[in-house]
């Protein structure tokens, strides 16, 4: 019998309850990520009083007690009375969805709030909200709880200052990962604003803690591209090409400089939203820089009329550039605004950058003639790579053409289940390949270190044998011929020993995948194995079991709590006696290399699906990890003693996680 299906089975949900029914639809994950979404929501308002003009400061003080409040001095959010709602319009802004200043009607002409859901988002995902309003000599003070209001609006006090305070305490009963605030991504977020919006003031404190961080550049977005190429030497001195200027209802703002390195460095933005995917903006932007450089090459005989134009490819490496247009009706492409699609953005950008970066071209014969060289040196290289790539590139993804020689593959054609180990050294090479799975398990073996990548052409690359395997193994291609599609492993596991040379090793593949195959990270398929360090022994012969400690921390734990144990038995203990000894085992064994471990120890503690700890390798946030890449890989040696030199007190060489 069918159940009945009636008006009484449809749930109808009022005010914010559908925020704290599916929250993850509103902030995208109730994890680390949603928790500091939240932050990001209330802020983005003071900042949008500052891109409008109204606003100076913006502070973020992370309360000793778990709350947040953040504060500004803008023109505070309006107290009198909605003719829609009936309430005043901060309580509207706090409890109703889809209402704010962002909407048309002339509160903002530009905002980066999009849907302007995030006030009442936040107040319905918190315990409890107060909101305070200085504006008018008086101070407007209103109450929440879990989006309710418990306290309603009154004045109670009076006031010389204009602007909002908003504090708010997540809910533990939706954030169950954590409700503790990270210290650093409130850094990160507001030094990146402060560089976005010249002028203003931007502040943490942690009252957690008594840290504090202030963030002011005059300079904006060419202060910001300084940044990115901080450690990098800069094509022809020090000169940031910078324009900003109006157009249409909108504003065209663009910083650019070269350096000496391979890889680019864009950050395009869309009224302070970072735009990681692109869209119109980047199109126009990468249009207008590749036929100005062309055109200039061509008309200052830098380029003869036999050569080909310079390609975007050659054009990109060293080029560190920050895009922000500003537009009073943002199209952005998806809830997670990873993509600008305003059309008209386009021919904004493109005549903008045009004109001025023309002049500026002009103006800087020195720095014009390095970038044309620059580029053009990038051109020779990716022909001399073509050259090569016919010999590197496989033809199909399971056809096995192509593919090392020294390559165990797998058996298995289903790539969702297939793991790639990249393995340092023969001796644990072979081990890895007896113990497999080989089902699903391949072994690429290397030969010592790989090449840094960081300095390196394409063509330098097709003539390293270790490059040149790994790009066959994994069947995605490289440069103009990447695709992901065409991945033959799920998982491609870095398997080195725990120890430094382990860890350059690892940091080498990084390198080569950050700086050529970063969609592989990004779509989190590279992992770093675990392997142990100690093996504990206790028993001999067919009695023999081994207890595997993955480094020196858990090894002093794990044995001084066997230890006490065995007091707490009446075990009488000898502390004459080798600690493992005194913990009741036969023997102690360190691992210095994968190689040391039979087939069937590295089958239990690093391969298993079952035993084994992987570590996947996330890109979060792309522009520290490109610092850290410059500093270890790159060419200036200072920077890289600075950078070891401040971290070798506080480093564990047992826990070297990427």
């Amino acid at each position: 019998m069918a159940e009945e299906y009636n008006s009484s089975e449809i749930q109808v949900l009022e005010g914010l309850e559908p925020v704290r029914k599916r929250p993850g639809m509103y902030i995208g994950s109730t994890g680390y990520d949603g928790l500091h979404h939240l932050i990001k929501e209330i802020a983005d308002n003071s900042i949008d009083e500052a891109i409008a003009g109204y606003a100076t400061t913006v502070t973020v003080t992370l309360l000793s007690d778990g709350g947040c409040r953040v504060d500004d001095n803008g023109r505070g959010i309006p107290v009198d009375i909605h003719p829609k709602t009936k309430m005043s319009s901060l309580e509207t802004v706090l409890t109703v969805l889809h209402a704010g200043g962002k909407f048309g009607g002339g509160g903002y002409k530009v905002s980066s709030g999009l849907h302007g859901v995030g006030s009442s988002v936040v107040n319905a995902l918190s315990t409890h909200m107060v909101a305070e309003v200085y504006r008018d000599g008086k101070i407007h003070h209103i109450e929440f709880d879990t989006g309710k209001t418990v306290k309603p609006l009154e004045v109670i006090g009076k006031t010389d200052k204009v602007g909002t305070s908003i504090t708010f305490y997540p809910d533990p009963a939706i954030f169950k990962e954590t409700t503790t605030f990270d210290y650093d991504w409130v850094v990160n977020y507001l030094r990146h604003q402060a560089y976005l919006t010249k002028g203003i003031l931007a502040t943490v404190h942690d009252e957690r803690t008594g840290k504090s961080d202030s963030f002011y550049f005059e300079g904006g977005i060419k202060s910001y591209v300084r940044r990115l190429n901080d450690g990098k030497e800069v094509l022809g001195g020090g000169d940031i090409f910078y324009v900003e200027k109006a157009i249409e209802d909108s504003v065209v703002e663009i910083a650019v400089q070269y350096n000496d390195g391979l890889a680019e460095t864009m950050r395009p933005f869309a009224n302070n939203v970072l735009t990681p995917d692109g869209g119109m903006h980047v199109v126009g932007f990468r249009t207008a820089l590749n036929r100005t450089i062309n055109d200039y090459a061509r008309k200052n005989g830098l380029l003869k009329e036999k050569d080909e134009n310079l390609t975007g490819d050659d054009i990109k490496e060293g080029l560190a550039a920050v895009i922000l247009v500003k537009l009073p009706d943002p199209q952005f492409e998806g809830q997670t605004k990873n993509k600008l699609g305003n059309p008209e953005v386009r021919g904004y950008v493109d005549k903008v950058m045009s004109e001025y970066f023309s002049y500026y071209l002009e103006e800087h014969p020195d720095i014009a003639k390095a970038i044309v060289q620059k580029a053009t040196l990038a051109a020779r290289a990716r022909k001399a790579a073509r050259a090569a790539r016919d010999n590197v590139l496989r033809k199909g993804a399971f056809e096995g053409l192509n593919l090392p020689s020294k390559l165990a593959d797998c058996s298995s054609r289903d790539r969702t289940e297939c793991e790639l180990f990249i393995v340092e050294g023969n001796s644990a090479a072979g081990s890895a390949k007896e113990g497999r799975d080989s089902k699903i398990q391949a072994i690429l073996p290397l030969r010592g270190k790989v090449l840094n990548t960081e300095r390196a052409h394409l063509d330098k690359m097709f003539a390293n044998a270790e490059i040149v395997s790994l790009i066959k193994a994994l069947g995605v291609g490289i440069g103009e011929s990447f695709d992901i599609n065409g991945l033959r492993y799920y998982k491609i596991v870095f398997m080195t020993d725990a120890d430094v040379d382990g860890a350059h090793i690892s940091t080498l593949l990084l390198t080569f995948f950050f700086r050529y195959m970063p969609e592989v990270i990004k779509a989190g398929h590279v992992y770093l194995a675990k392997p142990p360090l100690f093996g504990l022994i206790k028993g001999t012969g067919n009695t023999r079991k081994i207890e595997y400690i993955y480094n020196e921390e858990a090894l002093e734990h794990t044995l001084a709590k066997r230890i006490e144990e065995r007091k707490a038995a009446g075990t009488k203990i000898n502390p004459e006696d080798e600690r493992f000894k005194q913990a009741g085992y036969t023997a102690q064994q360190r691992f210095k290399g994968l190689g040391e471990m039979d087939a069937s120890q590295l089958w239990e503690t690093t391969m298993n699906p079952k035993n084994r700890t992987l570590i996947r390798v996330n890109i979060e946030d792309a522009e520290k990890a490109d610092a850290i890449f410059t500093k270890l890989m790159g060419n200036e040696a200072e920077l890289r003693k600075n950078f070891i030199q401040s971290r070798a007190a506080t480093v564990d060489l047992d826990d070297l996680d990427f």
